[in-house]
């Protein structure tokens, strides 16, 4: 039966794409998000379903989508080149067998975020992508939320549909994505058009996001706990009863701290004391190592450079003296954050890419934010509050892969490519009136003859 649903919801899909094709856009979305290929049993295994909905989707954007006034954009050319980086990396990589492996799923990635902005020509398509993505990571959310409320979860225990760890079921990346989500999900229950904003969304979005604050405590990630400090204070920016709202989070911290798990308290501690913990020394001599190696390999390894780290861990207390001379020896460690990820495997080329990849994006969402904040048109009255949803799940995405290596997490690339869609649509649809000389009124200006 579990097989079943599974086929007969993809099946579902593909033929409303044969009528309204940018489903094969959602159906995609879906299946690179919850990998329906990896949780079916045995009738969906051998199915290149991820490579069938891509190749629908292109085939209907290039035979019945409207293309007039298509551009591309610059945070997409920003794609192609780290696209064609990529490329070179992993056919120069330290590790060619390895590289060639994590190359497999990253160039799709990358492929699929610079289409999809073409494809996103209205609101409703906007809406579309963002709630797919939403109940799409919330298949897993909902699932882990429950867990964790009968059971309490653990780190490394909590099992959110696949136990081999990987994509959006690995703990400290869906701890991010899920609080990451957590101001797209509220401009859906206020602003969405897709569903009527009723007490049955409203009261849906308010058990998504209790579910989602839940995911750092089932999987005990001291990254989800940052996040969550990180979307209160976000929330705070835009609020309009800022005393009210500092209130309020303080009575909820106090009311959840009795009913949180003593495994979640005890890892938590360790945030402050990371010197003795050998899970953030492990990481900082990670760093260390791949701060020297790229000093000799500006260029990068190439992806899974890590390997080839040897790395000596010496414990410290809080003080931050030597712990009865306690030094460890390690090799082949994980980067455990985005930005070294990018600096091992890519060099300072590929850092300097992604990093303009998200400050650009981060610029032109406060843009969009500033532009149409006070807008009184009530078909404008939705830009600024998507682009500050957005900007906010991009920044606490930004704070939470300081810890961990998903610097090529399909979910943020799609995050990305809706911030390139809304900014696409705002060009086409709402250009900006160009000034009038110095010196010269825009009635003079019409009086001058052509």
């Amino acid at each position: 039966m579990h097989d079943l649903a599974l086929v007969g919801f993809i099946g579902a899909l593909i033929l409303l794409g044969f009528r309204k094709p940018f489903i094969f856009v959602l159906g995609y979305a879906y299946v690179d998000i919850v990998s329906p290929q990896r949780l079916s049993y045995y009738m969906l295994n051998a199915i290149p379903v991820s490579l069938i909905f891509f190749v629908l989707a292109l085939g209907g954007f290039l035979a019945m989508d409207d293309k007039k006034g298509t551009r591309l954009a610059g945070r997409q050319v920003l794609l192609i080149l780290l696209l064609l980086w990529c490329g070179y990396t992993t056919f120069t990589a330290d590790f060619p067998a390895e590289a060639a492996e994590k190359w497999a799923w990253v160039w799709k990635a990358l492929v699929f975020a610079i289409f999809l902005p073409f494809t996103l020509r209205t609101r409703l398509r906007i809406e579309g992508l963002l709630l797919f993505m939403v109940l799409s990571a919330s298949s897993i959310i909902v699932t882990g939320g429950i867990k964790t409320m009968i059971g309490g979860g653990g780190y490394g225990t909590l099992n959110l549909g696949l136990s081999d760890n990987s994509g959006l079921y690995e703990g400290s990346t869906i701890s991010t994505v899920a609080i990451a989500i957590i101001p797209t999900i509220l401009f859906l229950a206020r602003y969405g058009t897709v569903f009527p904003r009723d007490w049955k969304v409203r009261l849906y979005s308010i058990a998504l996001v209790f579910a989602c604050l839940l995911i750092p405590i089932g999987t005990v990630t001291r990254t989800g706990l940052i996040c969550i400090g990180l979307v209160a204070i976000l929330g705070l920016r835009d609020s309009n009863r800022r005393f009210l709202y500092l209130a309020g989070m303080g009575l909820a911290l106090v009311v959840a701290i009795p009913f949180l798990p003593a495994s979640y308290t005890q890892r938590m501690h360790t945030i402050q004391g990371y010197q003795a913990d050998e899970s953030a020394s492990t990481r900082v001599a990670v760093w260390g190592w791949t701060w020297n190696y790229v000093q000799d390999h500006p260029a990068g390894g190439g992806f899974n450079a890590y390997l080839g780290n040897h790395i000596k861990i010496e414990l410290k207390d809080q003080r931050g003296q030597p712990i009865n001379n306690q030094v460890e020896y390690d090799k082949a460690r994980a980067f455990h954050s985005a930005y070294f990820e990018m600096l091992g495997e890519q060099g300072f080329p590929g850092f300097f890419m992604w990093a303009a990849l998200h400050l650009g994006s981060l610029i032109r969402l406060e843009m969009l934010r500033r532009r149409f904040r006070k807008a009184t048109q009530e078909d404008e009255q939705w830009i600024a509050p998507l682009a500050t949803a957005l900007q906010h799940g991009h920044i606490i995405y930004l704070v939470g892969s300081l810890f961990i290596g998903i610097a090529f997490q399909p979910f943020v690339y799609m995050m990305i490519a809706s911030e390139i869609g809304l900014d696409s649509y705002v060009k086409r649809t709402r250009p900006l009136k160009a000034k009038p000389p110095m010196g010269q009124t825009a009635q003079t200006m019409q009086a001058v003859p052509a």
